[in-house]
């Protein structure tokens, strides 16, 4: 009995419990039904600390340095878990000790009175506290064999990831690299095919540009700029020589009928003054005292299509002063004058020529859409326009429109019932001047900035009007444009 009493505990020793753990060992000395409840122990956490370290590394480290990681961190891994094992084996033998030790004092504590009986019952509590120790160490290390062995399975499978993408980075590289070698190969090819073609064709391109050459030289030798130069200068005196030798014939040939007329009738009363040309006017002049007023003659202008032809009425031109419209060049103006039942005929000596560039400026207007010209209302429907103010006058290919701003005073399709010429009589300024009647019952005189615009104008709207099969004339003038 002495010899098997237990030594007192010391007073100071803390238990977390009085109550002996609720476990069994059974075969193999194997623990059943341990409780897991406890906390962490520092070994999880280094292990966590780790596996983070390592994925975090993962980002930077190279294919085959992460394949080295992965394996160095599966020995690690395999280490970890046969400690564990080593601990659980320790952990086994400690409880079987306990559980001896328990039994011992159970049976001492029937045998025994007394302080002895007190002192065994403490020793029962220090070896129960003991035992829920060790099993809280036990759940921690069974806890903690399971995070290993989950870490070891990651760790591996990374390894074999690794070593899976490291294996197909290797073969992508070489099959690049393979796939470089065939294309320099490709490109060497290439260009030795052009070096030959090019020493084969370079001797045929000399002999070319030889023949180019001397080719070349000999239209240099025929066209030297000196001779041409020359003969441009002659050219050009030529043509100014020209220019006034027909002007000096064209004097000359009216003083010669003035003299005819002269010679003719001694008594000739009138005479046509100004210039044969588009964009001027003519007027009837009275020759001598003896000869009565133009406001107390009858006036009627003409026009031939050759000295002695046929004559067509200018229907409105009973004025002593007519401008000439695009309708008269090359044809000859002649006027009637009666006066006591007594008619004088005077004419143009030559026919109505065409104003210089006009013709050119008239085509480049017709690739436009829409031609505007600044004009002046003169006359509406016959009557006097107070207002001076600026109107645009738009000559498009399928109508015209005469505005101010945003205001529309007339717009019309070209039609039959449309006229547009010159104004036939007034001042000095008719040449300045056109009539235009959009429809039956609208008529407006207007004025344009120049010679130049006015007949353009005209020409423009009759070239259109033309393309719409429709013949723009003046009044009365159908049949003569029609013919």
């Amino acid at each position: 009995m002495l010899c098997m009493a237990v030594p007192p505990v010391s007073a100071d020793v803390m238990f977390a419990s009085t109550r002996f753990p609720n476990y069994k060992i059974g075969a193999n000395d194997q623990i059943v039904n341990a409780n897991e409840n406890g906390k962490l122990v520092s070994m999880k956490e280094v292990i966590a600390k780790e596996t983070a370290q390592l994925l975090e590394q993962q980002k930077r480290l190279s294919v085959r340095d992460l394949a080295s990681k992965f394996e160095k961190g599966l020995a690690a891994a395999a280490k970890l878990s046969d400690e564990a094992k080593l601990r659980d084996v320790t952990c086994l033998e400690k409880h079987v000790l306990l559980k001896k030790l328990r039994d011992a004092l159970e049976s001492l504590r029937g045998r025994v009175v007394g302080k002895n009986k007190d002192d065994v019952e403490v020793a029962i509590s220090m070896v129960e506290a003991l035992a829920v120790q060790l099993t809280q160490r036990e759940g921690e290390l069974i806890q903690e064999k399971a995070e290993v062995k989950k870490l070891a399975t990651f760790l591996q499978q990374a390894s074999e990831d690794a070593k899976k993408l490291v294996n197909e980075e290797r073969s992508i590289a070489r099959t690049e690299i393979e796939n470089a070698k065939a294309a320099v190969q490709r490109v060497e090819e290439a260009l030795q095919e052009q070096e030959r073609m090019s020493q084969a064709s370079g001797t045929q391109d000399l002999e070319e540009l030889m023949k180019e050459v001397q080719e070349a030289r000999r239209i240099k030798m025929l066209h030297r700029p000196s001779k041409v130069m020359d003969m441009e200068h002659e050219l050009q005196a030529l043509r100014i020589q020209l220019a006034e030798k027909s002007k000096r014939s064209i004097e000359l040939q009216k003083e010669l009928a003035i003299s005819r007329r002269g010679e003719e009738s001694s008594s000739s009363l009138f005479e046509l003054d100004g210039t044969t040309a588009l964009g001027s006017h003519l007027q009837i002049q009275r020759c001598s005292d003896s000869a009565p007023q133009l406001s107390e003659c009858s006036i009627q202008w003409y026009r031939l299509i050759s000295q002695g032809g046929n004559r067509e009425i200018i229907s409105g031109a009973t004025k002593s002063i007519y401008a000439p419209e695009p309708s008269d060049v090359g044809r000859i103006l002649q006027a009637d004058i009666i006066s006591d039942g007594q008619t004088i005929t005077l004419a143009t000596t030559n026919p109505v020529d065409p104003a210089a560039g006009l013709g050119n400026y008239v085509e480049a207007l017709v690739r436009r859409h829409d031609t505007e010209f600044n004009v002046v209302i003169i006359q509406m429907n016959g009557v006097d326009h107070p207002s001076e103010s600026i109107h645009v006058l738009h000559v498009g290919k399928m109508r015209m429109k005469l505005s101010k701003g945003k205001t529309t005073m007339a717009k019309e399709y070209y039609s039959s019932s449309m006229q547009f010429s010159g104004v036939r009589g007034g001042g000095n300024a008719a040449a300045q001047a056109a009539f235009w009647q959009p429809k039956i019952g609208v008529s407006f005189v207007l004025g344009f900035e120049s010679e130049r615009e006015r007949n353009a104008a005209i020409m423009l709207a009759r070239r259109f009007a033309f393309d719409c099969n429709i013949m723009l004339a003046g009044p009365d003038d159908r049949a003569t444009q029609k013919t």
